[in-house]
């Protein structure tokens, strides 16, 4: 599939990479890999109804590698698809190389490409999606959120967007592959009212398949969670459990398989360093990367560097069991690859996550709330970001909603919680049967129990 905006063929698009990596070669690099990348969109989005924002375009470009014999590696890239502009690239390329500091296990994989057809990334429904739909889509979901509940005063925004991406990559050991994929986006983001209380927020939904965008549910919960925390207050300070909603337990998790790829580790910034075979968790926690889950914005067939992705399991019922890798990290540990390699036109390779998932139990949401009769059920942490990789030390702010005798009371804000990764996690006593993806992340309702919540 060809974007208008495109003006050659993906047969000239192939030639002109491997013609830049016989460039590469003949300058002096012993291996060379091109990555060429592209992409269309259009985003609309209205405010109160009138359109705030439409735009739409096109981009591409192209980034070459290069590497010497003693691990020095160098990269340059730019979006000009012509012979001349492409020679100055891997000119550039080998200028960096050369002024690089050497690396040990610097390497191209010699295996092969080997496309997946489980691995489904085109909906040609999104990429039929037409600018009056997009409009339509946009109204639709700004009615129903104005609608939704009388305290709504204001559809700060009603947005949706839609696009389709391309790449290609070769290297000088022979490997060369397309890879494509499509996707689209819905968010509502409202102004709710009450009294001398005024909140705003939002929801929002991602997806490869355009079935799975659902413009009511957005809306509707768009307002619902708005709504719902009108009129927050601090509740008193004490010891809780909490039940942890799957959006905002999602953020914690992504956070926690960052602490498993092999350049952290290797740095000394995880806290999982040297914790293989120990138990970093309770028992109910298993945690999984899956580069090849179906219709997930994480997946390939292969990584960055053209190695086959796969399933890799981190936390295994609370044992730590792998790490995440690529070539260059499993040479230095003796291992394999896990197809982690991750990189964009104008970066090296590094190590990255691709779908990350905590396996779900059996229980449903209200259950879970049933049974823990008084707690906060968590709808937002603030600050996940200032955890402290090496030693786990955490404090961030919350709220949500104040659970008593197994149901929803008051709005609950200008919390915090603190406490230490390693032991949150190992708190944890029960996970949902309710699992949502969240991009690439993927979680259920999660229990912590025991937990030190301190407000007023």
């Amino acid at each position: 599939m060809k974007p208008e905006s495109r003006q050659i063929s993906d047969k000239e698009i192939e030639a002109l990479c491997s013609w830049a990596l016989d460039e590469a070669v003949s300058a002096g690099a012993s291996g060379a890999d091109a990555l060429y990348s592209e992409g269309t969109g259009a985003r609309l989005s209205l405010k109160d109804g009138e359109v705030e924002e439409s735009v739409g375009g096109f981009t591409s470009g192209l980034g070459v590698r290069t590497i010497m014999p003693d691990g020095r590696q160098g990269i340059a890239s730019g979006n000009r698809l012509d012979k001349q502009s492409v020679r100055a690239l891997v000119e550039w390329s080998i200028h960096n190389c050369k002024n690089s500091e050497p690396e040990e296990d610097v390497t191209l994989y010699t295996g092969r490409l080997v496309e997946d057809p489980a691995v489904a990334l085109i909906d040609p429904r999104i990429a039929a999606i037409t600018p009056k739909e997009r409009l339509e889509l946009c109204q639709e979901m700004t009615v129903l959120a104005k609608s939704a509940d009388s305290r709504i005063i204001s559809v700060r925004s009603a947005a949706w967007h839609d696009g389709f991406g391309s790449s290609f990559y070769c290297t000088t050991t022979g490997l060369a592959g397309w890879e494509h994929g499509s996707g689209a986006s819905c968010s509502v983001s409202v102004l709710a009212r009450e009294g001398d209380y005024t909140e705003m927020g939002g929801w929002g939904m991602e997806s490869l398949r355009f079935q799975e965008l659902d413009v009511r549910k957005t809306a509707g919960l768009a307002v619902s969670k708005t709504v719902a925390a009108l009129g927050a207050k601090p509740i008193p300070s004490g010891v809780m459990t909490l039940v942890i909603d799957p959006d905002t337990a999602a953020s914690l998790v992504d956070i926690i398989a960052e602490l498993f790829c092999a350049p952290e580790i290797h740095k000394g910034r995880s806290l999982m360093k040297d914790m293989l075979g120990e138990t970093v968790a309770s028992s109910c926690v298993t945690l999984t990367d899956d580069g090849r889950l179906p219709w997930r914005p994480g997946s390939g067939s292969w990584d960055a560097e053209g190695v086959p992705t796969g399933r890799t399991v981190l936390i295994d019922k609370g044992v730590a069991s792998a790490y995440l890798y690529n070539l260059q990290y499993a040479a230095r540990d003796g291992v394999k690859s896990t197809g982690n390699a991750c990189r964009g036109m104008s970066s090296l390779p590094d190590v990255g996550t691709t779908n990350i998932t905590l396996l779900p139990g059996g229980a449903t949401q209200e259950q879970l709330c049933a049974s823990v009769g008084r707690g906060l059920f968590i709808t937002e942490l603030m600050g996940l970001h200032t955890i402290d990789a090496v030693s786990g030390d955490f404090s961030i702010g919350a709220r949500g909603l104040l659970i008593e005798n197994g149901g929803f009371t008051s709005p609950v804000s200008g919390v915090t919680i603190a406490s230490n990764l390693m032991e949150f996690i190992k708190k944890i006593s029960a996970v949902g049967s309710d699992l949502q993806y969240f991009g690439t992340v993927g979680a259920p309702t999660m229990v912590v129990e025991n937990v030190v919540v301190a407000g007023e």
